[in-house]
């Protein structure tokens, strides 16, 4: 259905609401006070019985009460825990109570577990008009509010048909900004922008400046398809019970960062799933299977698995909880998250030790249910001396174990203790972006074998689809040639010496021929019809091959030569895997002293086995300590191999205490066999180097260490390959096979050439965009918004595109390329449209499309949807060499008189120029052109054409400030000051400087000026309100004239 209006959309959407999805009544256009009452009113009916109220009604003194706790909680975090809370305490002042008056009472406010029953009662405020900070700001009305027990806790903007979803979303921001959300409206947890076809929500951030796109998130179905259409959303997320759930389960006040936060859709199934089937157990019976969550690596797995340990533990179904990790230091990480989620501090325990960990699970304290341990404390419990009594005890409790990682070591005969000896009956639930399948099952057993069925799936497909985690390139690079690899097989399997031996001899010539033809001997093997394997080339290639130094020199030489394109100069740092603790160190010495200074070092397993390799081995790791120790500053040995490791993985991340460490502080790779690629996160990784074979559950979990996001730099994570090349791409294509979920595969992103292609594309589309309106050479923007919106979509897709060929190899000094489009096709000349010249343009146009962002009147001001990364992105110096000299060989021709044709082919050339300066500097370049045509400016020799643009726009802006300045009686110095600093709506006031300027103003003299250019007598409030929004916008704005300022203000009303 197409609404044409956002009023028709409002009436079908409240109508659909309160009919059929749970919605009891609507309050219509009701400000604050309505809102208040209407609350007191349903406190009343809820808390009537003689212990609350007493049968007495609540008057506004004890209203006020209430008022003053919410306004005292500084965030929506704390509101959230307010809400959640439960009840409510006020010191009863109405008198009428005989029984309490003067006394503390408690107030039932709001039960998360009485959905859709027992008191909880939902009501629609439609069209709420909201409480003016300022009497200078417009009247604001929001479109509506979801009110449960009274309490607005989900707001609501709507817009009509094919409006961008970014018009609701600036307007709630609008609101925010206006700070409308005070008083009983502070409340709001979450916020939902609407249109007919697209919907996003998100938790309150607190202040427009914390909004973050990051955090907008779309609602999906249970098999993650996204829902758009407004009446599934109406069925999904705005009806009971699901918005009742949202505000009681799914917000999470996060203590670490002092958000707020909402889950995803897939996060609530995951979590809904496990509560509903451990409701289902019945604890008198054996061998039951919890279930296994199959959520891709990076969606956020640690929120589910609290979420989903919390809800069974306040379910009152179980006895404990026990959210088991696969090593200690991720259970330290853990439990600080978990502390940070769980709503009161004692809510969740860590474990010190074995015994701590029998003495929590003997506890029959009920504060003591979740309990964050790891694997290797749990499976000692038999052996670290429980006696028999206490471990019955223990036993006969309803246990539930969830286990993170559990594709990793739970295959290990650690689970194996826990599950079969010491916990028999505790019913165990695994989480894991890899879950072990019969492809690739570990000693006859898979994930469902062990936990049960699956219960959710997020794969990896739906995470990149949804921009949660990033796709990958990858690349083959061969360090032999196929053609030699093939002949050294050959000459092995036919015994010859060289090509002249194997040729001449019948006998080994047979063999040779064989090996060497691709028809009989693959390059890769194979399982033929009846289930035979059938070697491949790559299959007789002896380990020894890649320990060769060739082949490391070839990969330390890849390495460096792409080291500055792939890392973006050292921001982004590596892993390099290798196959061995004896390679790591030979590659660790390798490129530790390299050309580049990037900075290396090397994470192993310290419990070698005692070989003849052992003393090399320990000589390695002794090196690589002694190295870190001297570039760092540190005092590491191998007694404190622990503490080695955990500074580097805190490097790598750049979390505490080295979130801001500079590049000299840097790790920019980390050697090494097993560590880190599993587990661990650190969105500064954007490569890794692969120097192993591996396969299935190995390949992704090791691809998934460089796919976190962290901005437009980093569009993809980077995987590069050198050992078995042809074996591992069959064996990512095994692996992404088995868990892209059954869903079309989009692991991989497009090369080289198809982005190349896609730019071409979107520079002929910019080009007609532009030219259609009249511009033919970008030099500023189309006078359509339309137009202007197109412009800023394409744009933001040729940024995109941009951003990833640089990574794959383009630059701008290159404008033809040979390469694939598609991986295996042949390759293809590829010729650039675009250069540097008009990207520049094109991003000075876009950073326009911005520039009034934040300086609006109001919400009908809404800007393009523009991708402020952008616009904040560096615009590299122009080559002003060029523009200056055009301007001298200009003056030299009109000085010598010279053909008028030559004269203007020059006038044009600079013409042509001016779209690579800004819209102000091409006004003040028209000028200084004019003057110089008309005779009004003589050009001094050590003077260039910048110089005289700037001079000029300096000459304007002095102008503008003493115009505005003696026109309105302000103080100069203090209004300079100001222009300094690049004001924005957000720190123009900090200090109260922008009120000290407002008192400097000469009113009178400010209220004749209004008078006489507005042409009518005007009230003193209505000078004031004037003064202070053009006050505001000079100064964000970087001034301008006064008098065309009011001109169009005029025009516009």
């Amino acid at each position: 259905m197409i609404f044409k209006d956002e009023r028709s959309f409002e009436d079908a959407l409240i109508n659909l609401l309160t009919s059929q999805k749970g919605w009891d009544d609507v309050l219509n256009n009701p400000n604050e006070e309505d809102l208040i009452n209407n609350w007191a009113e349903i406190l009343f009916n809820n808390n009537k019985e003689q212990d609350r109220l007493n049968n007495v009604p609540l008057n506004r003194s004890e209203m006020n009460q209430i008022l003053e706790q919410i306004n005292s909680l500084a965030s929506p975090l704390k509101k959230n825990e307010f809400i959640n809370g439960k009840s409510v305490s006020i010191k009863r002042e109405n008198e009428k109570d005989t029984l309490h008056f003067g006394k503390e009472v408690s107030l039932k406010i709001y039960d998360r577990q009485e959905i859709a029953a027992g008191q909880s009662y939902y009501q629609i405020a439609r069209q709420p008009r909201f409480t003016k900070k300022s009497p200078l700001l417009s009247e604001r009305r929001g479109d509506f509010m979801l009110l449960i027990n009274g309490m607005p806790v989900i707001h609501v903007e709507l817009k009509r048909s094919s409006t961008p979803i970014s018009k609701p979303i600036h307007q709630i921001k609008q609101y925010m900004y206006e700070q409308v959300f005070i008083g009983i409206f502070s409340l709001i947890q979450v916020f939902v922008a609407m249109t007919p076809d697209e919907t996003v929500y998100f938790a309150n951030p607190g202040e427009a400046e914390l909004f973050n796109k990051d955090y907008f998130f779309r609602w999906a179905d249970f098999n993650n398809e996204p829902v758009n259409d407004w009446k599934q959303i109406a069925d999904t997320i705005l009806s009971i019970p699901m918005a009742h759930q949202i505000i009681g389960f799914y917000t999470i006040p996060d203590s670490s960062d002092n958000t707020l936060k909402v889950m995803r859709s897939y996060q609530i199934y995951a979590a809904r799933e496990i509560a509903n089937r451990v409701v289902k157990i019945d604890w008198h019976e054996k061998d039951q299977l919890g279930g296994y969550i199959w959520h891709t690596t990076g969606s956020g797995k640690t929120l589910t698995s609290f979420k989903s340990a919390q809800l069974i533990a306040s379910s009152g179904e179980t006895d404990k909880v026990v959210f088991l990790m696969d090593r200690i230091e991720l259970g330290s990480q853990s439990l600080a998250e978990f502390k940070g989620f769980a709503e009161l501090e004692d809510e969740i325990h860590g474990t010190d030790s074995t015994l701590d960990l029998i003495s929590k699970l003997k506890s029959d304290n009920p504060t003591e249910t979740l309990i964050v341990t790891s694997i290797q404390k749990m499976s000692n419990i038999k052996s670290d001396g429980i006696k028999y009594a206490e471990l019955r005890a223990i036993q006969s409790k309803r246990i539930v174990i969830i286990i993170d990682e559990a594709h990793r070591s739970t295959f290990g005969e650690m689970l194996a203790r826990i599950k079969f000896e010491t916990f028999p009956d505790a019913i165990y639930f695994g989480f894991t972006g890899t879950p072990i399948h019969e492809e690739n099952m570990r000693k006859d057993s898979t994930t469902a074998t062990i936990f049960g069925d699956e219960l959710h799936r997020y794969s990896l497909v739906d995470g990149i689809r949804d921009k949660n985690v990033l796709g990958f390139d990858a690349t083959k690079v061969a360090t032999f040639k196929d053609i030699t690899i093939r002949r050294e097989v050959a000459l092995m399997k036919a015994k010859a010496n060289n090509e002249v031996d194997a040729v001449n001899d019948p006998v080994k010539s047979k063999i040779y021929y064989k090996y060497m033809d691709e028809k009989q001997v693959p390059i890769v093997g194979y399982y033929n019809e009846n289930g035979i394997y059938i070697s491949g080339i790559e299959d007789y290639i002896p380990m020894s091959q890649y320990r060769r130094v060739e082949h490391q020199q070839e990969v330390t030489r890849d390495i460096l030569e792409n080291w500055i394109r792939l890392s973006r100069n050292g921001k982004f740092h590596a892993l390099l895997a290798t196959s061995s603790i004896i390679e790591a160190i030979e590659y660790y010495r390798i490129l530790k002293d390299n050309p580049l200074g990037v900075k290396v070092t090397a994470l192993f397993d310290k419990n070698f086995d005692y070989t003849g390799d052992t003393i090399f081995k320990q000589d390695g790791l002794v090196e690589i300590i002694e190295d870190y120790n001297t570039m760092y500053g540190q005092d590491f040995s191998i007694p404190k191999q622990a503490q080695f490791k955990k500074d580097i993985t805190l490097r790598l991340a750049h979390k505490y205490p080295y979130h801001n460490i500079d590049r000299d502080n840097q790790i920019d790779i980390v050697i090494v066999v097993d560590q880190l690629l599993t587990g661990y996160d650190s969105k500064y990784i954007n490569t890794l180097y692969l120097d192993k074979v591996t396969e299935y559950a190995n390949i992704i979990q090791a691809f998934s260490r460089t796919n976190r996001l962290m901005g437009s730099e980093k569009p993809f994570g980077i995987i590069r390959y050198y050992r078995k090349v042809h074996t591992m791409e069959k064996n990512i294509k095994k692996a992404v096979k088995l868990y892209s979920g059954d869903k079309e595969i989009g692991l991989f992103v497009e090369k080289l050439g198809s982005n190349l292609l896609a730019m071409n594309r979107i520079y002929e589309d910019i080009k007609s965009v532009f030219e259609s309106n009249g511009i033919h050479n970008f030099e500023k923007l189309p006078d359509s918004d339309v137009a202007k919106q197109k412009f800023a979509d394409l744009f933001k897709e040729f940024n995109t595109l941009l951003e990833a060929a640089l990574i794959q190899g383009f630059n701008w000094e290159k404008n033809e390329y040979f390469c694939e489009v598609k991986p295996g096709e042949p390759k293809v000349k590829i010729s650039i449209l675009s250069d540097k010249q008009v990207y520049q343009a094109w991003l000075l146009r876009y950073k326009e499309l911005g520039g009034g962002e934040g300086g609006g009147t109001g919400v009908d001001n809404i800007p393009f949807d523009i991708d402020y990364e952008i616009v904040e992105k560096d615009s590299e110096r122009i080559d002003y060499d060029y523009l200056n000299a055009n301007f001298r060989k200009y003056i030299r021709l009109r000085k010598d008189k010279s053909d008028p044709e030559e004269l203007d082919r020059v006038i044009n050339d600079l013409h042509r120029f001016f779209l690579t300066l800004t819209k102000e500097q091409q006004k003040y370049a028209d000028m200084v052109l004019y003057d110089l045509q008309n005779g009004a400016l003589i050009v001094e020799d050590d003077k260039e054409f910048m110089d005289y643009i700037n001079e000029y726009q300096s000459k304007i802006e002095y102008n503008q400030i003493q115009n505005i300045v003696n026109s309105f009686g302000l103080d100069n110095s203090l209004l300079n000051n100001m222009l300094n600093l690049r004001l924005t709506d957000k720190t123009i006031n900090e200090f109260g400087r922008f009120d000290k300027l407002m008192d400097s103003v000469d009113i009178k003299t400010t209220r004749k000026w209004f008078e006489e250019q507005l042409g009518h007598k005007m009230k003193l409030r209505e000078v004031y309100s004037k003064i202070d929004q053009l006050l505001r916008d000079f100064i964000i704005g970087g001034g301008f004239d006064i008098e065309e300022y009011i001109r169009i203000d005029i025009d516009k009303n």
